[in-house]
């Protein structure tokens, strides 16, 4: 039959020789574990050397001691003085470490039957060695169920802390966050699920279709509205063109940036690029027709814009850029780039006057945008109001919301600006008499 051996740091499987019942055994002190059962010296008593003694002697002293082994295979201490005698005494190291498995079904039992047996004895040692190996098959098999459940739209919202890196970015938002999802199908089936993004995407995605349909009505007004209906309406386009861009870049962000690692890049670069793209377009009409009369300085502000805007969308383009840590930096570049419009503003106040500037120049209109442009800027800059609210505002509310209604909200503002000083254009009529100059 088969046997194990139990050694303290090792294992090993022996050979254990049967005994024949009919020619039996004694066992001996010199050969105490080679015929399969432990010398006792009881054994060796007078009168024990009878066939049928010695063969009911050696299977009592066989199960006795089987039994003091599997004692201590358990973790029990000898239950009498007589077997510790037994085992200090009379035996060496191998015979308590003796433990006899199950016997294999056959003397003519095959190596894997006797593995098999193996297997069996260990099955209590050899489950807490396997528990990593199920662990991780476990974990690989609610990975796949986790995958399935994004590519059929099926997912659920996860905090801040299991995000990975690319997806961290403001750590005041404690829960409702969407997981990766590298499906553009998921990713567009989720704004219509309630998560951190959702008043970001809706925000922007109703603010470019609300510009895009007032651009298609404006461009389409009749031309007798206009004084030079081609040009008014060329630096109205400019002005629809950036601010639809920048809402179409802002809410397609928005939806796909949990994609993977290197769309959410791509479509940063885009939002950032839309933002200066509005900046430059809400400076068209506006000194278009504030300079109407007096066109070069018009020309040179143009210009100093358009360069100020594409440096912007140039360092837009690191990838640094988009990471928390520039956040202010992010901030203070799109702020900046507004502010440069205070030099032609100071130059139109001076040259007109502050009383008409104010009425006729719409100035309170273009102070009113700038409050909101920077008002919005500040509180995504500061993460304003769940800096101080952590955990209140992840789905309502917070910093990039506001920052987002704020934007739409200049945008309309500057809108209405400059369809004043169009509607005054259109009143004084093309001329540009001394008295009718802006």
């Amino acid at each position: 039959m088969c046997v194990f051996i139990s050694y303290p740091f090792k294992s090993i499987m022996v050979e254990k020789q049967v005994i024949n019942p009919a020619h039996p055994t004694k066992c001996s002190k010199e050969h105490p574990c080679d015929t399969g059962c432990s010398w006792s010296p009881g054994s060796e008593k007078e009168g024990s050397h009878h066939p049928m003694n010695t063969q009911e002697t050696d299977q009592e002293v066989c199960r006795n001691s089987a039994e003091s082994v599997l004692r201590l295979r358990r973790g029990h201490m000898p239950v009498s003085s007589e077997d510790t005698d037994f085992k200090n005494d009379h035996c060496d190291d191998l015979c308590p470490l003796l433990v006899d498995p199950p016997p294999c079904p056959a003397p003519d039992s095959t190596p894997e039957k006797c593995d098999h047996v193996e297997e069996a004895v260990h099955e209590d040692e050899g489950f807490m060695g396997m528990t990593p190996l199920l662990q991780a098959h476990h974990a690989m098999e609610r990975v796949e169920e986790f995958v399935c459940k994004v590519w059929e739209g099926r997912w659920r919202v996860i905090p801040h802390d299991v995000l990975p890196d690319w997806l961290k970015d403001n750590d005041y938002l404690l829960h409702g966050h969407r997981p990766p999802m590298p499906s553009f199908r998921a990713c567009f089936k989720s704004i219509f699920r309630i998560h951190t993004e959702t008043g970001n995407i809706w925000t922007h995605l109703l603010g470019c279709v609300f510009f895009l349909c007032l651009g298609i009505f404006y461009m389409f007004r009749p031309n007798m509205t206009f004084v030079a209906p081609v040009q008014e309406k060329v630096v109205f386009g400019m002005f629809f063109l950036g601010a639809i861009l920048c809402l179409s870049f802002s809410w397609l962000f928005h939806t796909v940036y949990c994609h993977s690692e290197g769309v959410s890049r791509v479509f940063s670069k885009l939002d950032y690029s839309g933002i200066a793209l509005l900046i430059m377009g809400s400076f068209v009409p506006w000194l278009y027709y504030s300079f109407y009369c007096n066109p070069q300085p018009c020309f040179i502000y143009l210009i100093i814009i358009c360069v100020l805007g594409i440096a912007a969308i140039i360092v837009s383009q690191w990838d640094l850029f988009a990471t928390p840590q520039y956040r202010g930096v992010r901030a203070g570049v799109f702020v900046g780039l507004g502010l440069s419009g205070i030099i032609p503003t100071l130059h139109f106040v001076i040259s007109e006057g502050f009383l008409k500037a104010a009425t006729m120049g719409q100035i309170g209109w273009l102070l009113l945008m700038a409050t909101l442009y920077i008002t919005g800027a500040a509180l995504y800059a500061a993460r304003i109001p769940e800096r101080f609210f952590p955990g209140k505002c992840d789905i309502w509310f917070h910093s990039h919301q506001l920052f987002h209604i704020f934007v739409v909200a200049g945008a309309f503002v500057h809108f209405h600006g400059v369809s004043n000083l169009q509607e005054f254009r259109f009143t004084v009529g093309g001329g540009c008499a001394a008295q009718e100059v802006l």
